[in-house]
């Protein structure tokens, strides 16, 4: 599956976590290297396996706990999808699919590539 993106873009990835099924948004900006930089992550708990401390800002806001200025890189995302962890896969706001629409356990890669010579 492809989808239009380009430097400076928005990527969402929101999942269910597997041992505290909890949504877990994350909040991406692509580089000028195509690299996905994790700028935020929201949740609504802590739990096993949830820092406590990612990022340099975060309080709690409309009872989600925000961690911002994460600024952590990613050549590529990576998981194993499910249909009922993967949730949305947003690019600017725009849908671009979910977990119940691509293949059931099995490894997925997530990748921001040049296509054309205008790219």
């Amino acid at each position: 599956m492809e989808a239009p993106a380009s430097v400076g873009g928005k990527l969402f990835f929101g999942w269910i976590h597997s041992l505290e099924h909890i949504p877990w948004n994350e909040y991406y900006h692509i580089d000028e290297d195509l690299n996905l930089i994790l700028d935020a992550i929201t949740f609504p708990a802590f739990g096993a396996g949830i820092p406590e401390n990612k990022g340099k800002v975060c309080y709690v806001k409309d009872g989600l706990i925000h961690m911002e200025e994460i600024d952590q890189k990613f050549e590529e995302l990576a998981w194993l999808n499910s249909h009922m962890a993967t949730q949305d896969i947003m690019i600017d706001d725009k849908f671009i699919t979910r977990g119940d629409k691509l293949p059931e356990h099995r490894r997925l890669r997530l990748v921001i590539e040049r296509r054309g010579p205008n790219d």
